[in-house]
């Protein structure tokens, strides 16, 4: 668990109501439509702005949870192992691997891969490892597993092998296979970097053999999942989810007339009737939502209500990761965040996403409670 956890820390800075101002018209998601060239793509890996703080000691293991304090120590040894130096991980070992004679990848786990529940710190493990490594920032490159499939989308395969293999370190979060397509891809793309020498991280919450289990015929990539998980030593990183511990429930919807008060009364902040962002997210790909909550400072919803397809779930799963990197707060009206998804949701496949995708909305409720006039 963190010191300064995310949600707590947000929660004492960003936007605030502007008391006795005239009503203004908010900003609309649903108005949005950016275009994100590739080298935005590129230039934003690195970890985002909530994790820009955040180092391995601001991360307090739970005493309860030896697994904690054992990811922080091999960690901080893996990050000591990245020197920056030119061929250092071909004369140099990782986790503990020997010295190699020949500039060449040693045999064995080129990474490590961060498994746990929600809340436990992953993220900011795998931000605190990206900062802790010694060298240029262009060197090394944070991002999503979404992020990641775009920008091979975005600049093609080859090129985004060019463009990653003079790195030191990929950190990939939220680590997920939803269907062969990406099994494939990010199997040949890992594959290629490890090959160029380059470090791995990632964190999810499936271990690297489960992944794609539930979500489509893993049985039929299986030699592309097990080339996946070659690459990685597996960290179980045991605990609560840090955003709910010792906190109340996620606060109660508001009405609309009091989302729609705060939206015109907080500089910044967008208002947006939820059905039609649903509708409007599918009209955006996922690789623009980043881009999408650009200079938005909290976001505003009428009529929450749940989601209709699992499609419709997934890009709202995606959002709620944006807006959670960016400390977006989350005004709402209508159904609570934790009835977003059916139970035939919350059993399915996707069920870790969308329970990722609660937990973060939940902390944003929270922090967006300040933007209400109470009595």
């Amino acid at each position: 668990m963190s010191s300064s956890s995310p949600a707590s820390r947000s929660a004492a800075s960003g936007p605030t109501p502007i008391a006795g101002t005239a009503p203004a018209a908010p900003l609309s998601l649903c108005a949005r439509e950016p275009h994100v060239p590739a080298e935005r793509l590129v230039a934003e890996m690195v970890p985002p702005p909530r994790f820009d703080s955040v180092r391995f000691g601001t991360y307090i293991p739970d005493p309860n949870q030896p697994s904690q304090s054992e990811a922080v120590r091999v960690l901080e040894d893996f990050a000591t192992g990245l020197d920056g130096s030119p061929a250092a991980t071909g004369r140099r070992g990782f986790l503990g691997f020997g010295r190699s004679k020949a500039p060449k990848a040693p045999a064995g786990p080129r990474g490590v891969y961060l498994d746990g529940g929600y809340g436990v710190g992953k993220t900011h493990l795998l931000a605190s490892l990206w900062h802790a490594t010694p060298a240029e920032p262009e060197r090394k490159a944070f991002g999503t597993f979404v992020e990641l499939t775009n920008l091979v989308g975005a600049l093609g395969f080859q090129q985004t092998v060019r463009t990653l293999s003079g790195h030191r370190l990929l950190c990939i979060d939220e680590f997920e296979l939803d269907d062969p397509g990406d099994t494939v891809l990010v199997s040949s793309l890992l594959g290629r970097l490890v090959e160029a020498g380059v470090a791995l991280a990632a964190t999810s919450n499936t271990l690297p053999g489960k992944l794609g289990e539930g979500r489509f015929a893993a049985a039929d990539f299986l030699r592309e999942i097990q080339g996946l998980s070659a690459h990685f030593r597996t960290l179980r990183i045991d605990g609560e989810d840090y955003r709910h511990r010792g906190l109340p429930e996620a606060p109660a919807p508001y009405s609309d007339a009091q989302v729609t008060r705060a939206a015109q009364a907080t500089e910044g902040a967008s208002l947006d009737d939820f059905p039609a962002l649903l509708d409007h997210l599918a009209r955006v790909h996922p690789s623009r939502y980043g881009a999408l909550t650009d200079g938005v400072a909290a976001v505003c919803l009428t009529g929450v209500r749940p989601v209709p397809d699992q499609s419709t779930a997934l890009r709202l799963v995606v959002l709620a990761d944006r807006l959670y990197d960016r400390e977006v707060p989350v005004l709402a009206s209508g159904l609570p965040f934790d009835r977003l998804f059916g139970e035939e949701m919350l059993e399915g496949g996707y069920r870790k996403k969308y329970f990722r995708a609660i937990s973060r909305l939940t902390a944003l409720a929270r922090d967006a409670a300040r933007l209400v006039d109470t009595p």
